[in-house]
């Protein structure tokens, strides 16, 4: 996925927490015991097919939090 932000930060998701629609991913930053949670759709979440464990690259960007596949 093509992205303008310069924040690119690689991740492992460690926990994924499912709503009704909605769902929580939190990833610990790699190399450090630092998290970043992002909140999603869950057909986002079944479209990266997001499992934890997986790794993922953190993109920041103004308040937006996005988790794509490295």
């Amino acid at each position: 996925m093509k992205h303008g932000a310069r924040n690119d930060i690689p991740a492992e998701v460690v926990e994924i927490k499912h709503g009704t629609l909605m769902a929580q991913v939190e990833a610990r930053i790699v190399g450090t015991e630092y998290r970043i949670t992002s909140v999603m759709t869950l057909d986002s979440l079944r479209a990266l097919d997001l499992r934890q464990g997986d790794r993922v690259n953190v993109v920041a960007k103004a308040m937006n939090v996005l988790l794509v596949r490295p």
